[in-house]
């Protein structure tokens, strides 16, 4: 097996990368430096950047939390989170020393004022010892609860506004807010201390190779584009499933739910990337302006349109990938009476020029019997059967279909019909297959990656604006509300099955159904 370290630095792809995209000198700051998001994927990401020589040769991590710690022990705690989530082979020993001397950590409560002021001394004593010139990324990897407060300790402690000739920036993670009125509210804490251009509200799914991939296939190809509209599109499924529950965040899990945690901020963006209008530019205003017209064009949800068009359910006891596991409410932190929906499916509807009449259907479950993430782009069939030497030869064929699988065995497929070897015109649909890592001979990189540097680099591309996600929001809040109000229309369906009855009669309705996967 080849070197991996040694191929990602001979990798012609990542030395052009290297070229033109090195940040400014810089400190990370990481509120919640203790926390899981942290050991599993911020510093094994971060690491992995030191590798690839993506980060700036004047750089330091600053990590902040409750637990008093010393900078070695802190260290010490990072190296086996990168060992354990990342990759911390023998050949990369070496360079974990050099770079560990970049750590450094500070214990506060989020919300002592104290604490901030240390950080201000260790952040300046960083840009006099490193040479990080005054630019600072806070990156809050903290429960939701914690962010208002760190941003207003940061606005108080004049940590927020960068001094002359230098940047801050503030990257927030999902969830953001948990309905339209508290993403409105968060966005006004921010405001009050950040301006929209330091703000970086992240959502990893944005980062993969193969969302990004999305913009390529559609508008940098010429025999695609042209077909992706009413006129050809008989209707458009996205399909985010899981085999997995909750994973011991039982008590997070209860209190958001499947519409919040999936719903409203992955496949949202998954289906605005899909129909969307090409931007006048790949300028970060330009794409994302048209992400919020696509979404801004999304047919309101009714009370009546919520019973028929929207699907809830929750799992409960089965097999999943050969093994009995417990149903949603025997799992640990879940409420013995909980009503929080583990499945959504959703028929919408995008009242503009391109997609008037075609219906997305999207669904998300936890507990299904493959973990898969697509799109897929189904077409009309043909005006006229021509093939009709034996009558059910065009019934067994399948619509031309375009799928883009997100994760995992990350790639495109084409589906279309052809002739089976014979004299007989019998017809079959067949498969032409684009796999990343058989293409570019490496595994897409970790979204974190690309996404952290970024941030560094000031590119919100990647990263959602204020109205974007108020306008998320704004379609499932009618949703919310019915549910809460009608209290009733919970289905059930066994783990390890592809969901509910009710949401095989939601696109029955319409005369179709979903894609075996």
């Amino acid at each position: 097996m080849a070197d991996q370290w040694g191929e990602l630095e001979r990798n012609p792809l990542r030395e052009g990368l290297q070229q033109a995209r090195t940040p400014d000198p810089n400190c990370f700051v990481i509120f919640g430096a203790s926390g899981d998001l942290t050991r599993r994927k911020l510093m094994p990401a971060l690491f992995r950047l030191y590798v690839q020589g993506l980060l700036p040769s004047r750089f330091s991590v600053v990590g902040v939390a409750r637990r008093p710690l010393a900078d070695d022990e802190f260290r010490e705690q990072m190296r086996q989170a990168v060992a354990t989530y990342g990759t911390l082979r023998e050949e990369a020993a070496g360079r974990w020393e050099r770079f560990a001397a970049l750590l450094r950590y500070v214990a506060s409560e989020f919300h002592d004022a104290a604490g901030y002021q240390r950080l201000g001394q260790v952040l300046a004593e960083e840009d006099e010892h490193r040479g990080t010139g005054g630019n600072r990324l806070f990156y809050l990897a903290t429960p939701p609860d914690a962010f208002p407060v760190i941003a207003l300790n940061l606005g108080q402690a004049g940590l927020a506004r960068p001094a002359s000739g230098s940047w801050t920036r503030i990257v927030v993670e999902k969830p953001f807010g948990r309905d339209l009125h508290s993403a409105r509210e968060l966005n006004d804490r921010l405001h009050a201390f950040f301006e929209e251009h330091q703000i970086f509200r992240i959502d990893h799914y944005l980062g993969k190779e193969t969302v990004q991939n999305i913009l390529v296939f559609r508008f940098g190809n010429a025999i695609f584009e042209p077909l992706w509209n009413r006129r050809y599109v008989d209707h458009v499924e996205i399909t985010v499933a899981e085999t997995v529950g909750v994973e011991g965040r039982g008590a997070y899990y209860d209190a958001t739910g499947a519409l919040r945690d999936m719903v409203q901020n992955h496949m949202m963006q998954l289906l605005a990337l899909t129909a969307m209008e090409p931007p006048a530019t790949f300028a970060a205003d330009a794409v994302r302006d048209e992400k919020v017209k696509v979404l801004r064009s999304i047919r309101p949800f009714t009370p009546e349109q919520v019973r028929t068009d929207a699907v809830r359910a929750r799992y409960v006891p089965g097999l999943v990938e050969g093994r009995l596991v417990p149903g949603y409410r025997q799992e640990e932190g879940v409420a013995p009476d909980s009503t929080t929906p583990t499945y959504v499916a959703l028929r919408l509807m995008i009242d503009n020029w391109r997609w008037a009449g075609v219906p997305f259907y999207l669904r998300h479950g936890k507990r299904l019997p493959k973990r898969v993430t697509e799109i897929a782009m189904v077409y009309n069939r043909p005006p006229l059967r021509l093939f009709r030497e034996r009558d059910d030869a065009s019934d067994r064929v399948e619509p031309n279909t375009i799928i883009l699988r997100i994760q995992p065995d990350e790639g495109i497929s084409l589906k279309f019909a052809a002739k089976a070897p014979g004299p007989a015109m019998d017809l079959r649909s067949v498969t032409m297959d684009f796999l990343y890592s058989a293409s570019f001979g490496i595994s897409p990189p970790d979204a974190y990656e690309r996404l952290l540097l970024d941030a560094m680099l000031g590119d919100h591309t990647l990263f959602t604006r204020s109205d974007e996600v108020e306008v998320a929001w704004s379609i499932l809040q009618p949703i919310l509300e019915e549910w809460d109000r009608s209290g009733e229309g919970m289905a059930i369906y066994e783990a390890g099955t592809w969901g509910p009855s009710a949401a095989d009669d939601l696109i029955a309705r319409d005369h179709r159904r979903w894609r075996q996967l």
